[in-house]
């Protein structure tokens, strides 16, 4: 598995603010970054690709999907991200930007902490030309000749583009009906603390008192959203980080269980199993033999 630390540096297409973006890959990469992007690698950034026209496939973490006409796909940090071979004639564009460059945008993106563990976006006709629109004029903005368009105006636009993406996530995943809006800034709440601590706290109940809501009440947010009780999630999330590693590095059980928050590696060990359904050293194996065909 390949690291994307610094990565974005080598890309970015202004001086001020780490962001990239490449219409119909007119804009040569360097070669070594080529051969990381062509491998699984571990996003240091967040990544967006809109297909215009045409099909591509992804994989994100341990999941493939495929994107086509008007649709999105998108990897957040921290994120083993794999874009499978396609057709570069393909219209379309890839966006990119780090921690550093949200920060500087005037809104909030819900979507963003992906509440729904999807990772692509549809988007109906009209939004389809808007956000055309909105790329390629951020586009133009940043390969322009001479000289180098305000960060003010790059931000205006990207936020603008943020805004399309983060309605059509939820217009497209969110049930209204079901899910109200209080109960579901609770939810994201809980899956960003559930990630900054993921290592160092498992305790529902230590989350819970973060979020000011009782043990019952995070219970019953978590079990409406995402169909399981918030230490069933945890659990989920530790044990995909645990295939990720598994997966791209090589680590033993012992490491692997410490740097995942747990003191007894054998407790961990059963988890893995009853999650899974398969020992460590059997999904290594089966890893192996995967790599072999």
């Amino acid at each position: 598995m390949e690291e994307t630390t610094g990565l974005l540096e080598k890309i970015r297409h202004h001086d001020k603010i780490a962001i990239a973006l490449n219409k119909n890959c007119a804009i040569p990469l360097p070669e070594d970054v080529m051969r990381i992007l062509l491998k699984p690698h571990r996003l240091s950034f967040y990544y967006f690709q809109y297909i215009e026209k045409g099909t591509a496939t992804f994989k994100t973490d341990l999941k493939e999907f495929t994107i086509t006409d008007g649709e999105l796909a998108f990897g957040l940090p921290n994120q083993i991200f794999t874009k499978l071979p396609y057709d570069k004639n393909t219209p379309q564009y890839a966006l990119s930007f780090d921690e550093n460059t949200l920060k500087l945008l005037p809104g909030s993106y819900p979507f963003l902490i992906n509440p729904f563990n999807v990772n692509s976006i549809s988007f109906d006709l009209a939004s389809r030309q808007r956000i055309k629109n909105l790329l390629s004029g951020l586009f133009q903005l940043l390969h322009a000749p001479g000289k180098q368009k305000k960060a003010e105006v790059i931000l205006a636009h990207l936020h603008t583009l943020l805004i399309e993406y983060n309605t059509a996530y939820f217009e497209q995943y969110q049930d209204q009906e079901t899910m109200p809006g209080s109960k579901l800034s609770k939810y994201i709440a809980f899956k960003l603390a559930v990630e900054t601590t993921l290592t160092e706290q498992h305790d529902v109940q230590h989350i819970a008192e973060k979020l000011a809501l009782t043990s019952n009440t995070l219970y019953g947010i978590v079990k409406e959203f995402a169909g399981i009780s918030p230490k069933e999630w945890i659990t989920n999330r530790l044990i995909l980080e645990a295939q990720r590693k598994l997966q791209y590095s090589t680590i033993s059980v012992k490491e692997l269980a410490y740097e995942l928050g747990f003191t007894d590696p054998g407790y961990f060990s059963r988890l893995f199993k009853k999650s899974t359904g398969k020992s460590v050293s059997r999904y290594l194996a089966e890893l192996q033999d995967l790599s072999r065909e």
